[in-house]
């Protein structure tokens, strides 16, 4: 029935052009175009046509006719405009005949070449028309709409996976020669990998692009990026995870430039100027936010605790502001550091520079000759810094005959005391540092805190806050405190073994919070506690010290408490992110350090027993890692030991330690 006629059928998506040779009735055996022969049911027949080539041709000439009626079908098929049939048809909602689709393309006078043209063109298309039985349906404008979405995103998914497995390529053989159009895209996909692996919105696609490039490992995106140029060998990967700002904006800086040609306004504040004020920081500080003064009075002495007042000059809900909400603090990483506000302004017209004029809200605190605590009050001042000291100046004359230094050492040893009394805990630890130098070599040192110029600092950064959350608390003045509740356990101090003592102490600490209702903090030992001596630095500071700014000018309080409560919860939030991306790159740059110690022997300390592992102390940075059991070795908590460094990466975040053989 069939022999001789030309058939085209759907074949993987492809309309496949034949003859019939053999009819078998519930088979069909054709010859295809591309000289092969297959067996299929009629029924996926697509169009049959009415004309018949002679069979008993050789395969040689069927094959040239079938490449002459393909040749004409194609032809046709370009004249077929299927959007104009579309616009003519759509708005009948009915099914159209093959036949009739050619009519409207070609004329009333259509052969099967036409009405063939016609299918392929609109099965091609697939935009306009969907087939249904031996008919086709014009789509809605909606269903066109999407057709033409989905198709624009897939040419485009295949344009970026193309394009990035061919650059990859390129750059993995060193024959980069210049950027593919979609350099952004396949960029922004790589840094997606980098960051989150499997958990990268766009993992799918960037499997695909590393896979067309031979590449196994989605870990290599951090290695290409760098080797791109985009990172540098030791991006800080947290910076980007948690969407870390390192610059200021175009509108920031202009509200900087506006601050700092402002004239102080000194109406309403006491003048301090002539009074012995100075400040004492590390040999880097550029940000001086607190300064300190020491003078007699008739029964004893006069402390002066002195905070730069931002109130005045970074105006609520200005472009500074918002831009330190965002922030909420100055981050100081172990090889860079992150101002919450323009340097210009942190480091030099709202900071408290020797022999420059500032606004400040400052404590003076008085106590008698047994440095008990008679009476306080903040008042906002004006001050002039005398001297600028370094933790090692203070250190090196606090125990000399200079009066004011050695007067203020004992005023924070009995602060101390007097918080130890009250349930403080009293548990530093060094605080490691890292330098590198022009060799690119990693110097790593542990810095004492303990030191007698930190500790008359830190007392009096104590004093002031503790002070300053009475002050809000007595007048119902809202702002942000700061609490802890006890610890879970207080374990018997052990000098001994001081360093696991401070470890295992610590891990039995209470979180920190910070809310708007007043409670104790325990830790510190003070019945009430907020943070106010570092609004260069953290914002939490500068919402504070705006609302005591204002209870000193007797002004309306600046936030109400559901602000504040608001406030608190993003402050908190990104505190805990800056904590922990601090807590990274430490622990990052130690690895980079091990890394170079290869077989090396470190000083350790047991901490704890797991099931598979112990967690040991690396006594040299102060930072704990595991250590694998087995052996037969049994080893205590507190036991000194030594490990090996078989393998550090820091980038795969990887430390490799063994028991050293004793």
């Amino acid at each position: 029935m069939f022999e001789g006629n030309i058939i085209e059928y759907i074949d993987q998506r492809e309309i496949t052009l034949s003859v019939c040779l053999k009819d078998r009735g519930s088979k069909v055996q054709l010859l295809t175009l591309s000289n092969h022969e297959v067996s299929i049911s009629p029924r996926r027949a697509l169009f049959i046509s009415s004309p018949t080539l002679d069979i008993s041709k050789s395969r040689e000439e069927l094959l040239k006719e079938l490449k002459i009626v393909e040749n004409r079908r194609v032809a046709y098929m370009k004249r077929v405009a299927v959007q104009d049939l579309w616009e003519l048809t759509r708005q009948e909602n009915e099914t159209f005949t093959y036949r009739y689709l050619a009519q409207l393309s070609f004329g009333n006078n259509v052969t099967d070449d036409h009405i063939s043209a016609l299918v392929r063109a609109l099965f091609a298309d697939r935009v306009y028309f969907k087939m249904k039985d031996d008919y086709f349906v014009p789509n809605s404008p909606e269903k066109v709409e999407q057709i033409r979405k989905t198709r624009e995103a897939a040419e485009l998914r295949e344009r970026q996976i193309s394009q990035g497995a061919n650059w990859l390529e390129e750059v993995i053989n060193n024959q980069y020669r210049e950027d593919p159009p979609l350099k952004q895209k396949i960029i922004e996909v790589l840094v997606q990998l980098a960051l989150y692996g499997r958990d990268a919105p766009d993992f799918k696609l960037g499997k695909e692009i590393f896979s067309r490039a031979g590449i196994k490992d989605i870990g290599q995106a951090r290695h290409l990026l760098v080797k791109l140029g985009i990172w540098r060998e030791d991006e800080n990967l947290d910076l980007h995870r948690f969407q870390i700002k390192t610059d200021f904006s175009k509108p920031v800086l202009k509200e900087t430039e506006i601050v700092m040609e402002k004239e102080l306004d000194t109406s309403g504040r006491e003048d301090l100027t002539d009074l012995s004020i100075f400040t004492i920081d590390g040999p880097f500080t550029r940000d001086f936010d607190d300064a300190l003064s020491l003078q007699p009075i008739d029964e004893g002495y006069r402390l002066g605790v002195h905070i730069t007042d931002l109130a005045p000059f970074i105006e609520v809900n200005g472009h500074l502001d918002r831009e330190a909400s965002d922030r909420a603090s100055s981050i100081y990483l172990p090889v860079n550091q992150i101002p919450m506000l323009p340097s210009n302004l942190s480091s030099n017209v709202l900071s408290l520079v020797k022999g420059c004029k500032r606004l400040a809200i400052s404590l003076a605190a008085d106590f008698d000759r047994d440095w008990n605590l008679k009476q306080y009050r903040f008042l906002p001042t004006i001050v002039k810094i005398e001297r600028q000291l370094t933790y090692n100046q203070v250190n090196a004359i606090y125990a000399d005959d200079e009066h004011v230094f050695s007067a203020l050492y004992q005023l924070s040893q009995a602060l101390r005391q007097k918080r130890v009394a009250h349930g403080a805990l009293l548990i530093p630890l060094p605080e490691i540092n890292f330098e590198i130098d022009n060799n690119s070599d990693i110097h790593v040192r542990l810095i004492e805190q303990d030191t007698p110029a930190k500790i008359i600092v830190s007392e009096c950064m104590i004093l002031y806050n503790w002070l300053a959350a009475k002050f809000a608390s007595e007048r119902s003045l809202p702002i942000l405190y700061r609490s802890q509740e006890p610890p879970q356990e207080r374990l018997v101090y052990d000098e001994s073994r001081y360093i696991y003592y401070v470890f295992q102490q610590r891990r039995k600490l209470q979180p920190r919070l910070i809310d708007i209702v007043p409670q104790p903090h325990s830790g510190l030992g003070v019945d009430v506690y907020t943070n106010a001596t570092s609004p260069l630095r953290r914002y939490m500071d500068l919402l504070v010290q705006r609302q005591i700014h204002s209870a000193l000018l007797k002004h309306r309080p600046v936030y109400e408490k559901s602000r504040l409560k608001e406030l608190s919860m993003l402050i908190q939030q990104t505190l805990s992110d800056i904590d922990l991306m601090n807590r990274n790159q430490i622990r990052y740059w130690i690895l980079k350090y091990l890394a170079g110690r290869i077989n090396q022997s470190l000083n350790a300390i047991v901490f704890q027993k797991l099931k598979y592992r112990y967690l040991i102390i690396l006594t040299e940075f102060l930072f704990v890692a595991d250590l694998p059991t087995g052996g037969g070795l049994e080893l205590l908590p507190g036991e000194e030991i030594q490990v090996v460094v078989k393998k550090s990466d820091p980038w795969d975040d990887v430390l490799v330690l063994e028991l050293a053989n004793v």
